[in-house]
């Protein structure tokens, strides 16, 4: 998914030695040969037909570019060809000032939602298979409206304006949303694709299931789409964790992506969005079943994290470092292992590989070349922490669910990150809180939600206290957004988490049977 806000007229650039601490007012030169601008646009040679639409999807997506000698290199959405072909090795620079460009004044502010959806065949309750899905992709994009994404021979997704619909590696269907101002536009948005979804698939004999965690299926009764980065992904996965190819085909969730106005606010959003994480994990926790039976988890999806690849993976303890910044992250994502490289329409296996020897012209699989800004917006999509840092942060703790918590989880997020006061307040609740705490809820919550001890009571009292500051963000931002809170203002109150109501109905009602979920969490 890619937050595709414009960026404003100028950017926060901290350059070695100096970090923006308030705006982004200021253009700050980087090196000799480079500086960001707006004024600065080349494109690569286009079609007379196609010369406008495609500088218009090239603005909207990249929101900046970097002028280098004669040769502009743009940032898009991924995978994209890219733009030019480097001449020149990117700096460490370039990297930390690609991260800063998504700095925008609060006015600019907006809210891109995503989540992720089981489908599967009303009766047998199988899962689609891929010429299933590509029958429901080309129905919504012949009765709605949307544009056709193709690998190769394979429609593997559709684009609408800024909304894109996506295939994760098991067939999820996944909908990145646009970047919208507020959470009544976000909560239309996912109504109205969910309508879509629901008008062709019901057709079909398709149904939709918001959960975290595949509830029946077996990896092996999965289908693999055709996608190049995930069988790569696959191959890969085996070696580094031993739960990577559930991560992969059988878990759902909801995230929400927030921008930030100045190195100095990301890092405090950064810091509170590590901190409440497991906060978000547990109040959201839905993912209760594995292969039929209850899993001893409340959050199976969160719980898969923990060993999938730690390498990309985790609560960032450096974050809370003095030192932290754009400069910081950059030295993380550097270091994480590669997956592939996009070249000509195709992924290059690059998996283990060093961006650092990319940088360098001394990759194995394509000797020689030289990374250009679009590999590097490629390889920070294949890190995946609690929170995640592109041009905007990736709030990433929260299973899938239905429809009411779709909307419910960007407005928790949006009242505790997009107030000042609330977001002073969660960094007071937590400053004292130490590294082992942290990583002790996070390695805990996916268990025992919110009955997780915490220091003199449990979790569900500090949930309590911060889903009213969320409320109280939402209420200065005067909007009339608190009702979408509603659903998690409930779990704080009875102390029972969605997984727990799942589990009460299998020991109960459902006669120790997973298949009525399929009709109890349908959209």
């Amino acid at each position: 998914m890619a937050l595709l806000s414009q960026v404003g007229p100028s950017h926060c650039i901290p350059s070695e030695n100096k970090r923006c601490k308030v705006d982004c007012s200021v253009i700050f030169k980087i090196g000799k040969n480079m500086e960001i601008s707006k004024s600065y646009i080349s494109f690569p040679p286009l079609p007379s037909n196609s010369t406008k639409t495609m500088q218009s999807s090239l603005l909207d997506s990249a929101g900046v570019w970097y002028k280098r000698g004669r040769h502009a290199i743009v940032a898009a959405s991924p995978p994209t060809e890219d733009a030019v072909i480097a001449t020149e090795p990117l700096t460490k620079e370039d990297l930390v000032g690609y991260l800063a460009s998504g700095c925008k004044p609060k006015e600019k502010w907006r809210i891109g939602t995503e989540h992720e959806k089981f489908g599967f065949e009303f009766g047998a309750l199988k899962p689609m298979k891929y010429e299933q899905i590509a029958e429901l992709l080309n129905g919504i994009a012949e009765r709605f409206d949307w544009e056709k994404i193709m690998e190769g021979d394979n429609i593997i997704g559709l684009k609408q304006g800024k909304q894109s619909i996506s295939l994760e590696p098991g067939g999820q269907f996944e909908l990145s949303g646009a970047p919208l101002e507020t959470l009544h536009q976000t909560c239309a948005e996912v109504n109205s694709h969910l309508y879509q979804v629901k008008a062709v698939a019901e057709e079909m004999g398709i149904g939709f299931l918001g959960i975290g965690f595949q509830p029946k299926w077996g990896i092996k009764d999965i289908p693999i789409m055709p996608k190049g980065r995930y069988e790569i992904m696959r191959n890969y996965m085996p070696k580094v964790g031993s739960l990577g190819l559930d991560m992969m085909f059988r878990t759902c969730t909801v995230q929400v992506n927030l921008d930030f106005s100045s190195e100095a606010d990301m890092i405090r959003k950064f810091r509170a969005g590590l901190a409440l994480q497991p906060i978000a994990t547990a109040l959201f926790a839905n993912s209760p079943f594995t292969e039929g039976k209850p899993n001893g988890y409340l959050s199976m999806r969160s719980h898969i994290w923990t060993d999938t690849d730690n390498n990309r993976a985790g609560m960032l303890p450096f974050v809370f470092d003095n030192s932290f910044g754009f400069e910081q992250y950059v030295d993380y994502a550097l270091d994480v292992p590669m997956y592939f490289v996009y070249r000509e329409k195709k992924y290059i296996d690059c998996s283990g590989m060093s961006f650092r020897d990319f940088m360098s012209g001394k990759l194995p699989s394509i000797p020689g070349e030289l990374p250009t800004l679009n590999d590097w917006e490629n390889h920070l999509t294949t890190i995946f922490p609690e929170v995640r840092l592109k041009r905007y942060l990736e709030m990433r703790g929260a299973d899938g669910g239905p429809w009411r918590r779709l909307c419910a989880l960007p407005a928790f997020w949006v009242g505790l990150l997009y107030d000042e006061v609330s977001l002073q307040n969660v960094l007071d609740l937590v400053a004292d809180w130490t590294p082992e705490e942290r990583q002790m809820l996070r390695n805990k919550v996916p268990t025992s939600g919110l009955k997780t001890p915490f220091r003199d009571g449990s979790l569900r009292h500090v949930a309590e206290d911060v889903v009213k500051l969320a409320k109280d963000g939402l209420e200065r931002r005067g909007f009339k957004e608190t009702g979408f809170l509603n659903e998690v203002t409930e779990v704080v109150r009875t102390g029972v988490t969605p997984a727990e109501k799942l589990l009460d109905m299998y020991h109960g009602k459902w006669g120790q049977s997973v298949d009525p979920v399929f009709d109890e969490l349908l959209y």
